[in-house]
């Protein structure tokens, strides 16, 4: 077959009847066009064929034979993909070739109809409504595409760059934009296997035997070992490509002792049913829902727990209990539950491993390279300095992507099987089945206030599913907000024959939210309180004060609202407070080579802008151009960094570059600019400094310390109700963040405004499903598990109060958490506000609306 490939001829054999995106990926390297859904639902392997948009993993490769093809990589020059670097309209930037693609082909159509005008939200995400954005960098990508289309980024007559163009905001964003950079499932180095797993079909069982039929395998179940969930990986095989593999995985034959399972949570919540371990030592290797280890509890058959963190926990129980007979009026309870929620990053969980002279390397789409080498290191029995970790671009994590999970084992084993290199990627239905997601909570919470309408008890019980892994803290978060009033905090885990959970962008605090601040709401509601005065005056953290008085101050908080026809209109919001984070022993190297100064840390970047922030801060401490500095992270082997995880990144690497800078320059004798030509090779290491007039814990566990002070947020979202139909509509939200100092303020902005979609989605349409039967997950696409999409992205504002933070270094900490924690809470509040029924099970399903609506 020939075909045109942005402008030159090609050839492909097609006889195998391939799609087009393996063509294009495989054949000839063009790995812009990325592979995530294999269903034409996502958008990331779009192509134009003769200028029309198509989505290539439904496209036959036959069907390119004589047609003119254009991917990413030759689109680099337009204005489109100038205008996404420059408006910063990507993160992880796995998804943004495929977004490039088709609005370029929108932005031709626009031009050649409207000249120069800008479109609207609407013409934009109409036209982009096949593209799906797992970080949520959609408010960008609308600028840059009615800036593109109103002609701001066109190039000079004669095809120059314009000449003192400003750097993007984000420093790989031409990389991201035109396709070339490469992430774990782009690398393709010579006589490349891929792997596949051999996974359960049942949800508990023995491994009496595994037959091979022929096929070269790796055990990661041994015979006599158990499996406690459908999809668990028991082996894996390899072949030339996936579908070989996938072949050679049917091949396998495994003989199981199938045993009672544990599914029906009620049952495990009661202490009844099959157990899930049934002794000390299997409870012990259960898996962790959270990021560190499971605090100790005790175990009564499928329940864990209580661990409590209470605050005069007989008081709040006698307080409450005195409400409820004396005066109900003051008292809120409820039952609250939350879906569970997938993490589902654009690009799955993947390793490509390599075995040189004993030294084991791997790429991995990782968010802890770092760590992950660590693990691997102990796992396979070698020393630290032969493993290599290398993570250059990571797809998203959202923090699934911490650990040592089963792609990276398998990849390195049957690597080491074949003498060869393999890679291990998930399928978009394995990353949805056993990828990870945050686990469904139910919480039971009642809450008292006084005479005075101040808060006078709180006590809430938090039964977390997280399948087969334990630790999950929701309730606990709830004493750190609200002032000091009694309280009652437990914390379960019900232990279910399911995949196991796993830490998710502030862990626990989406669903605490969920629960306390409608709780809240409802109390302003029966004391005739404004939501927002209540919450001041209950709260006493300076900083939540001064984002409470500009809320208060937004006119849409007090602009009209509800109504009585088919659409309705709602205000609601909602608060929360997180911890700062930290990881103490980062450091950063500069060295000095050919007049640039490079930066190195074993950080990685996951779409939250490590790699710039790191970039930027020296070139500030030296006072140099950015063209004069080079950041290279994603190498376990350079100095330690921290993980991409828990608000940490940030605060941690910013101090130390800055650390490393006036290092360099003390070396320098102050003189950068003039000396950098002249010296080669020197080297300096920089630290992150211990906070000022406060403290840190003085130990760090998984690299995370704990700081002194809480970052908050203050969240009020608008919304449309359509009452016939059920569905909800976000059309504003403002996101107040107080998290101290702004290092990037660009990306800033973008980490917010995508956490408040991924809230909207948390809200109104994430539900992980099981087959109560058999525990398979059923949501195992991204038709059955629907992710927000650019059109249900509503005008979102971002405001910082950037004080409060003084005694850390740098001023500033981290806010990837904190943004995502009030969403779901405040559209429910919003809901409640515009039709008078409030929400008690997430996600505001219409179903569920007009059900509440009717009773």
């Amino acid at each position: 077959m020939e075909f045109e490939v942005n402008g030159a001829p090609h050839t492909a054999d097609v006889d195998d009847d391939p799609a087009a995106v393996d063509v294009l990926r495989d054949r000839l390297g063009l790995t812009g066009t990325k592979l995530v859904c294999g269903g034409g639902v996502c958008g990331a392997c779009t192509v134009q064929v003769d200028g029309e948009p198509r989505v290539s993993c439904l496209t036959p490769a036959v069907l390119l034979a004589g047609r003119r093809v254009t991917t990413a990589e030759g689109l680099a020059g337009h204005p489109v993909a100038r205008a996404f670097a420059a408006h910063d309209a990507l993160q992880c930037g796995y998804c943004t070739p495929g977004f490039v693609v088709e609005a370029a082909a929108f932005h031709d159509r626009w031009r050649a109809e409207h000249g120069r005008t800008a479109p609207g939200r609407e013409e934009i995400a109409d036209a982009l409504a096949g593209h799906l954005c797992r970080c949520g960098a959609y408010e960008r990508i609308f600028s840059a595409v009615a800036a593109a289309c109103a002609g701001e980024h066109d190039a000079p007559p004669d095809g120059s760059r314009a000449d003192g163009a400003p750097a993007p905001p984000r420093a790989e964003a031409p990389e991201k934009t035109d396709g070339s950079a490469r992430y774990t499932t782009d690398i393709r180095p010579e006589g490349l296997l891929e792997g596949a797993f051999v996974r359960s079909p049942h949800a508990h069982a023995v491994v009496r035997a595994i037959d091979a039929g022929g096929v070269d395998l790796v055990r990661l179940v041994p015979p006599g070992g158990v499996v406690r969930y459908v999809g668990q990986p028991v082996a894996a095989v390899a072949a030339g490509d996936r579908a070989a593999a996938r072949a050679a995985a049917r091949r396998v034959t495994v003989d199981y002792r199938v045993l009672p399972a544990a599914l029906d949570t009620g049952n495990a919540r009661a202490g009844t049913g099959p157990l899930v371990y049934p002794d000390k030592d299997a409870r012990t290797s259960a898996p962790s829902v959270g990021e560190t280890l499971a605090l100790p509890a005790r175990w009564h058959g499928n329940r864990r727990g209580p661990v409590s963190l209470n605050k005069r926990a007989a008081t709040a129980v006698r307080r409450i209990a005195e409400a409820r007979a004396r005066t109900p009026e003051r008292l809120v309870e409820g039952v609250y539950t939350t879906a569970a929620q997938s993490h589902t990053p654009l690009e799955p969980h993947a390793c490509l491993a390599s075995w040189h002279d004993g030294t084991l390397r791997l790429d991995v789409s990782t968010q802890a390279v770092g760590a992950v080498a660590e693990e691997a290191a102990r796992h396979f029995g070698l020393p630290p300095e032969r493993v290599v970790v290398r993570a250059v671009h990571v797809g998203g994590g959202f923090g699934a992507k911490l650990r040592l999970t089963a792609d990276i084992v398998a990849a390195a084993e049957l690597a080491r099987l074949h003498d060869a290199p393999v890679r291990v990627a998930l399928d978009r239905d394995e990353e949805l089945a056993d990828g990870g997601y945050r686990p469904g909570v139910r919480l039971r919470l009642a809450m008292a206030a006084d005479e005075d309408g101040d808060l006078a008890a709180l006590a809430i019980d938090a039964d977390s599913d997280g399948g087969v892994a334990v630790g999950s803290s929701v309730a606990a978060l709830a004493r750190f907000i609200y002032g000091r009033a009694p309280r009652r905090l437990r914390d379960f885990d019900t232990v279910t024959h399911r995949p196991p959970g796993a830490p998710f962008r502030g862990p626990g605090g989406p669903p605490l939210c969920w629960a306390l601040e409608q709780a809240v709401d409802e109390m302003a509601h029966r004391l005739g309180e404004d939501p927002v005065a209540l919450r001041r005056r209950w709260d006493g953290n300076p900083k939540r004060r001064a984002l409470y008085d500009r809320a208060a101050a937004l006119p849409v908080w007090s602009g009209p609202r509800g109504g009585t026809g088919r659409y309705r209109r709602g205000v609601g919001v909602a608060a929360a407070n997180w911890m700062y984070f930290l990881d103490p022993g980062t450091e950063v190297r500069l060295t000095v080579w050919d007049g640039t100064v490079i930066a190195r840390c074993a950080v990685q970047d996951m779409g939250t802008g490590a790699r710039t922030v790191l970039l930027r801060a020296v070139a500030e401490g030296l006072g140099l151009p950015e063209d004069r500095v080079r950041a290279e992270i994603g190498l376990s082997t350079d100095v330690h960094g921290p993980r991409s995880g828990g608000s940490r990144t940030t605060p941690s690497l910013a101090p130390a570059a800055l650390d490393a800078a006036e290092r360099l320059r003390a070396a320098l004798g102050g003189d950068v600019a003039g000396r950098l030509d002249s010296v080669h090779g020197l080297t300096v290491t920089g630290r992150r400094p211990r906070d000022r007039r406060g403290f840190v814990t003085p130990f760090a566990l998984n690299g995370l310390a704990l700081g002194r002070g809480f970052t908050g947020s203050v969240q009020v979202a608008e919304v449309e109700v359509d009452t016939r139909l059920g569905r909800t509509r976000v059309l504003r939200v403002w996101s107040g963040i107080a998290a101290g100092r702004i290092h990037q303020d660009r990306l800033a902005r973008s980490q917010c405004e995508g956490a408040v979609v991924q809230g909207i989605g948390y809200a109104l349409y994430e539900e992980r499903r099981t087959d109560p039967a058999t525990g398979r997950v059923l949501t195992e696409n991204l038709e059955d598990y629907r992710v927000p999409g650019i059109g249900d992205t509503p005008e979102i504002t971002v405001h910082f109060h950037q004080e409060g933070f003084d005694h850390v270094p740098g001023g500033g900490v981290g806010l990837g958490e904190i943004s995502a924690l009030p969403t779901a809470a405040c559209v429910a509040n919003a809901v409640h506000d515009a039709t008078g029924w409030r929400p008690y099970d997430l996600p505001i399903r219409s179903d569920r609306l007009l059900e509440g609506l009717r009773s």
